[in-house]
């Protein structure tokens, strides 16, 4: 089973302190229930925090997998020093990498979204807003019946 994850670049102070705690627990989770590959997408954020854990978690359970699904080859062109030293690191730890476009387009991100979800049976999220490209992409993983776990939601509730 497949697993991908989408979420906001910037992440609510609030909710920066517990969200390494709830991501590993749904992460677990998952992986307890069959999921094997786990898909991210590049982005600072929430998607460096889930590829970290990722990353994390293979040294635990060697078999599973980490897919990077890429905008462009420059992603982290204009990143400070020290966001790119961490891409770098993730992008050589990860078992995958696909390039969606080889420079920045403007619809590389949406098709990168597409098809961080295409064939995914799970997403876990951090979507705070009604709009966007996390918005976007929660909504055609629902479409797809892929099932959602907002990790807001539970930071809120929780």
């Amino acid at each position: 089973m497949i697993c991908c994850f989408t979420g906001h670049r910037k992440i609510d102070p609030d909710d920066i302190e517990r969200m390494p705690d709830v991501l590993d627990y749904e992460i677990e989770r998952l992986i307890v229930c069959g999921v094997t590959v786990f898909r991210c997408g590049g982005a600072m954020g929430f998607d460096t925090l889930a590829e970290l854990k990722i990353l994390e978690k293979k040294r635990k359970y060697g078999f599973i997998r980490l897919e990077l699904i890429l905008p462009c080859r420059d992603q982290a062109q204009g990143w400070t020093e020290r966001n790119r030293e961490i891409y770098e690191y993730i992008l050589s730890n990860a078992d995958s990498a696909e390039y969606v476009s080889d420079v920045y387009t403007p619809n590389c991100m949406h098709m990168r979204n597409r098809r961080l979800v295409d064939g995914s049976d799970f997403c876990i999220s951090y979507c705070t807003a009604s709009g966007g490209g996390t918005y976007y992409t929660c909504n055609y993983a629902k479409k797809q019946g892929v099932h959602i776990i907002n990790i807001a939601e539970k930071l809120k509730n929780g």
